[in-house]
């Protein structure tokens, strides 16, 4: 039989992993684009050294994610994503070279 003790540890155990998976998922969503209606949303988005996001098209026309110089996505076709680990810090303006009016900006702290 398990004594009281084992039972708490055990229940203060898994209560900390679930508050830990539950906020790294939260920052997880919090590092999405997404492009929708010819649009890049946010159209600002605040990371740190070492995040990644990730850029995904709802439209229903291809589109690309450009920042000068730092990274190229490939086409995306609806629903494709594309990832980016963001390594230094700075600001990285970023465009769709298919509609070069989508513009957008991450900045890494």
């Amino acid at each position: 039989m398990m004594s009281a003790t084992l039972r708490s540890l055990g229940l203060a155990l898994a209560t900390a992993i679930a508050l830990h998976l539950g906020a790294a998922r939260a920052e997880d969503a919090a590092n999405n684009v997404t492009i929708d209606n010819f649009t890049f949303t946010p159209a600002e988005l605040k990371v740190n050294v070492g995040d990644t996001v990730t850029f995904t098209n709802h439209d229903d026309i291809p589109h690309t994610i450009v920042s000068a110089g730092k990274f190229r996505s490939k086409t995306l076709d609806t629903d494709n994503s594309f990832s980016f680990t963001f390594t230094a810090a700075g600001d990285y303006k970023y465009f769709c070279s298919l509609h070069p009016h989508m513009t957008g900006m991450i900045k890494v702290e």
